[in-house]
């Protein structure tokens, strides 16, 4: 019996990592849960100050992905599949650009000033700047 409880606390035992939502290092603006939703969701095109925002996200499967989909989306992956097929058929919208890794994430973000995008905490370096923790 003690096996069995043993084995179902390490399986059962995921550690769920932050996510870190990064900007350029140039980019001062503050920003919340709220208008980084927006900014994803293609329902802002620009960052409070004014400059236009290009998101980048990372992968689908990548578990910061998912962790950004449900804490700061409020959305699965099956709802954002079916949210952004709505708009590329309308022509209202395109969803981010996805890359493959937290590294090429940060890449992008630091080589851009009006890139935003997220990637696990644990991987961020001093060359983007991070504006929200989740």
């Amino acid at each position: 019996m003690k096996k069995w409880i043993l084995a179902a606390g390490l399986c059962c035992n995921v550690a769920i990592a932050d996510v870190a939502v990064i900007v350029h290092p140039s980019n001062g603006d503050a920003l919340d849960k709220d208008s980084i939703s927006r900014l994803f969701l293609n329902k802002a095109k620009a960052f409070p100050s004014g400059t236009p925002a290009q998101p980048v996200a990372l992968a689908e499967g990548q578990s910061a992905t998912d962790e950004f989909n449900g804490k700061v989306l409020n959305k699965t992956a099956a709802q954002l599949t079916a949210f952004w097929s709505k708009l590329v058929f309308t022509g209202k919208g395109q969803p981010p650009k996805a890359l493959g890794s937290d590294a090429d994430v940060i890449s992008a973000v630091a080589g851009n000033p009006s890139a935003i995008g997220y990637v696990d905490a644990g991987a961020v370096n001093d060359s983007v700047r991070v504006v929200a923790t989740f």
